[in-house]
């Protein structure tokens, strides 16, 4: 007999339409189109800096991290977000026995800060429900966080940690999501009020972390975290804390095609390594070489398809440190676990979370059916790749009109 629940809606619209991040703001939102990289060859790249550049020294890039903490208040670097091998990078960071001594905080994107006392009581030992605490990321403003494997091993890793250190040393670990109360929320203009998580993110660091001299990672995509980034969280908090933050970034979309594994310029760094970005040619490149320079809305809805200014020039400007974990084509996805893909009531109330009444944007097509069949096919590409899509004309006018849209129902009644 067939099961009437795979004909229901299922939330896939950020995890299963590549290419495509949704974010929705009233004062001027970024919408994240992965758009067309020209490819280079190194020649080219190299000529972009006007004055000769020094080469990058890979350092052991665990051993790099923890020591940056003996001059940095922050490291900041980017999670999850679909690369396993960010991941397990991250895995093996914190489970380092000098991690503890380092650092007293970790502050994550995958986390709404509503729930965050009954985060402090999981994360202390205490006894609490897993199905509760996992509201902490499943209830978050963003859908990919509850689809995460990555975040769903990755609270109850660091309550295991801590049952291994004595108190002084336990780890805190802090939700920078906007507390929003997905029970409350009957409308898309019930949402708006969320929009503004760079904000919430610099909240919470100020407040939790560098007003009381403690030490944190920060584990955030990297648009949250690049110095000089108008509006983003480290830039904010940095206009009271200036200096004590270390940025660091992948390579994106960098050095993928390559013909050969011998081909790559980083071919003889250690895996997995970090290099500094001041004063190297790495840093001399602009930072449309690593990441997709996206589909900016301004405040009267116009598109504009490059960085603004203050992204543009050196990324050494902007970003510290580069990490290195292998060969760029042959990065892994992270893998969506069972327990999630078969959790029909999580699944549909995402769905029902990204289909409210007064929402600009179509409810993300197909049947839990059709979502299913999506997901067995992905087994057979397990390769990380950043899609590099054009935007059309079209696509843009109706990016401008879903910006006019969303003002249009977030305008009081006259």
């Amino acid at each position: 007999m067939e099961n009437p629940a795979t004909d229901r809606k299922p939330s896939e619209a950020r995890t299963e339409r590549p290419g495509l991040c949704r974010v929705i703001s009233l004062c001027g939102a970024v919408l994240l189109f992965l758009t067309a990289v020209p490819v280079m060859t190194y020649t080219q790249v190299l000529s972009q800096s006007k004055t000769p550049s020094a080469e990058p020294i890979p350092e052991p890039a665990v051993a790099a991290i923890l020591a940056a903490f003996d001059k940095y208040e922050v490291v900041a670097m980017p999670e999850a977000h679909g690369n396993k091998d960010i991941d397990d990078f991250i895995f093996s960071l914190i489970r380092n026995p000098t991690f503890s001594d380092k650092v007293n905080d970790i502050e994550v994107e995958c986390g709404n800060s509503l729930y965050q006392p009954a985060l402090d009581h999981y994360i202390a030992g205490e006894d609490i429900s897993f199905t509760e605490v996992r509201k902490v990321w499943r209830n978050t403003t963003q859908a990919m966080c509850g689809m995460s494997g990555f975040f769903e091993q990755f609270f109850s890793l660091v309550r295991a940690i801590n049952q291994k250190l004595p108190p002084a040393k336990r780890l805190r670990v802090l939700a920078g999501d906007p507390p929003i109360d997905w029970e409350q929320v009957k409308s898309f203009q019930d949402t708006l009020k969320f929009v503004d998580r760079d904000a919430s993110i610099a909240s919470v660091m100020a407040k939790e972390v560098l007003s009381k001299h403690r030490k944190a990672l920060m584990l955030f995509g990297t648009h949250h975290l690049m110095h000089g980034e108008e509006g983003n969280a480290v830039s904010s908090y940095e206009k009271n804390y200036p200096g004590l933050t270390f940025v660091i970034s992948d390579l994106g979309y960098f050095d993928t095609n390559a013909p050969t594994l011998s081909g790559s310029r980083f071919v003889n760094w250690p895996v997995p390594s970090l290099a500094r970005a001041k004063g190297t040619w790495l840093g001399a490149l602009e930072l449309s070489n690593f990441l997709p320079p996206g589909i900016m809305i301004d405040k009267d809805c116009k598109a504009h398809t490059d960085f603004p200014k203050p992204l543009q020039g050196p990324s050494e400007h902007l970003i510290d440190a580069f990490l290195y974990l292998g060969p760029q084509d042959l990065r892994l996805v992270e893998q969506r676990p069972a327990d999630i893909a078969l959790d029909v009531d999580y699944r549909m109330e995402v769905w029902r979370r990204e289909s409210l009444p007064g929402s600009p944007w179509p409810p993300p097509p197909g049947t839990l059916k059709e979502a299913n069949q999506q997901i067995i096919a992905g087994a057979e590409h397990p390769i990380f790749v950043i899609p590099k899509m054009q935007p059309t004309p079209q696509m843009i006018k109706d990016i401008e009109q879903s910006c006019l849209d969303s003002k249009s129902h977030s305008s009081p009644p006259q």
